[in-house]
């Protein structure tokens, strides 16, 4: 069986650090092995700390130039592509395994980001590439106007992941797909037309879902996703209110908290905002309400623990729906619960899922009732990729995968091992003002002092995420003013790769703090 983490040992090659896992040949790299040598060192400088040893041999890169690759996306690219690079000196990634990555040159990288949360199991996890080729001999396409038998092995699997009623599975490509049709289905069934969402939220790039992501970045100046309301985000760290008893979560704010046991004053002044806001800028019905379980691109937010129960209860009396946004929490990502909601003893009407669902295939998925469904047949709704047979067979490898590897297992130990060693650095710097997340859902909010919780400036993030990269990891950025570092890795990293991250992160920050 394949185990997590097992890529940690290069000693029989006799190589350390960043050199175990560079091409063995020098011919990899300019053809003499003085070069090699060089290039090797200045991947690995004597004050970098030392990353975990790998014995995966990456190929030997022959493609396009560093410069051609630019120029193409320059001239033929989503120009938007040229502006998210996300680094300076952009990085050239050539090839994947579980949670290391290598760059065109052969530098690895430890990736703490997994496509922005996607690769679940890890990159190229032989189970998962098994599956896909051995599909990929038998049929990849065809369309669910036929009867084949992987999309109903896998909606059948992914129906037993969640618990009653939610039993009936649309397929589709993608978070923003299913999100649009969870909009759809909501106002079908309720015949309402208003949803509303927390402020700091995405929810998908669509024009419909574009309504719904509260987020200036992403929005255009046009009108999209009407009927869609934005609510206070109950966030206990930056919010107004908020204290240190607050949320289900390893690690607490730093606020002072005076509540009595069983009561939150701030859960209950972010319920009476939600009940303003139903006063003020709704009609007395309306279709759903949508909520991350942790908040992803706003910046791992949580949430008051009672939070979620008593919206969901305010947004049924109003003849809503609630649906779960589960894109970047599902499958295991939060390790004590396989679904985000769980954490907070709710049950959804709608669940909608992508990003880990195939880790890193384009899948997506909506889960439903079979009264909600009902509401949806007025019309044909048909979707040519979404479920298709190559999707299906990955997508339920990795259904099987985090079972056999113990990766929801593996993520509850390493997230809350590393939330812990973090939560030591918040007490050490005076920037870094909270750290927050269950399982490898991750969020390390930075500040300019403590006492203000005023949002680092961007190019204070900018310096430090850059100095991150070029010791060896990768990491995300997200929150309302880019001011938090978002960890969300492979569920198969190690502690071994959680103290070298830690280290990492220590000197980039003390670096940082010794420059300014």
């Amino acid at each position: 069986m394949y185990k997590v983490g097992s890529c940690l040992s290069a000693r029989s090659a006799g190589l350390t650090g960043q050199a175990c896992c560079l091409p063995f040949l020098a011919k990899f790299h300019v053809g003499n092995g003085a070069a090699w040598q060089k290039s090797a060192l200045k991947y690995c400088p004597a004050d970098v700390p030392e990353m975990p040893l790998c014995n995966f041999k990456p190929e030997e890169y022959k493609g396009l130039s560093k410069e051609q690759m630019l120029e193409i996306r320059r001239q033929n690219c989503n120009p938007m592509t040229m502006k998210i690079t996300y680094y300076k000196k952009p990085v050239f990634i050539h090839q994947g395994h579980m949670q290391w990555v290598w760059d065109v040159d052969g530098k690895r990288y430890l990736d703490l980001f997994a496509g922005v949360a996607t690769v679940s199991m890890g990159h190229c996890h032989p189970k998962v590439t098994a599956a896909a080729e051995k599909q990929l001999k038998k049929l990849w396409h065809t369309t669910n106007i036929y009867v084949y038998p992987s999309i109903h092995e896998y909606c059948e699997k992914l129906a037993s992941r969640l618990p009653d009623p939610l039993k009936v599975v649309y397929l589709t490509n993608s978070g923003s797909e299913a999100n649009d049709l969870a909009m759809l289905m909501a106002r079908l069934h309720t015949g309402n037309f208003d949803i509303i969402t927390f402020s700091g939220s995405y929810h998908g790039g669509s024009s419909q879902t574009m309504g719904l992501t509260s987020n200036s970045p992403y929005k255009y100046p046009i009108p999209t996703g009407s009927g869609c309301t934005n609510v206070m985000c109950p966030d206990v760290f930056r919010g107004p209110w908020g204290g240190s008893k607050c949320r289900d979560s390893p690690v607490q704010t730093i606020r002072e908290c005076s509540c009595a046991h069983g009561h939150c004053m701030a859960n209950e002044q972010y319920i009476k905002q939600l009940k303003e806001t139903f006063a003020t800028s709704l009609p007395s019905q309306i279709a759903a309400f949508f909520a991350e379980p942790i908040q992803g691109m706003g910046g791992a937010v949580q949430y008051p623990k009672n939070y979620l129960k008593e919206a969901y209860k305010l947004v049924r009396e109003r003849g809503g729906v609630c649906i779960a946004d589960e894109v970047q929490t599902g499958f295991g990502r939060t390790g004590a619960h396989f679904w985000g909601f769980q954490g907070h003893g709710v049950l959804p009407d709608i669940v909608t899922m992508a990003k880990g669902i195939g880790n890193g295939f384009p899948m997506g998925a909506v889960v439903t009732t079979a009264e909600i469904a009902a509401s949806f047949v007025k019309a044909l709704h048909f979707n040519t990729f979404g479920g298709n047979a190559m999707a299906c067979a990955v997508a339920s490898s990795v259904l099987d995968t985090i079972k056999e590897d113990g990766m929801q297992q593996n993520t509850l130990e390493v997230g809350t091992y590393l939330i812990g060693e973090l939560a030591k650095l918040r007490d050490k710097y005076e920037i870094i003002g909270d750290v927050r997340g269950k399982g490898l859902q991750i969020g390390v909010e930075m500040v300019k002092d403590k006492a203000s919780r005023d949002p680092l400036p961007p190019q204070a993030m900018n310096e430090m995420f850059e100095d991150i990269k070029d010791m060896g990891v990768l990491i995300g950025k997200g929150g309302v003013y880019g001011q938090t570092f978002r960890i969300q890795p492979p569920m198969c990293i190690t502690k071994k790769d959680v103290d070298f991250f830690v280290a990492v992160f220590d000197k980039a920050v003390h670096s940082y703090m010794e420059r300014n």
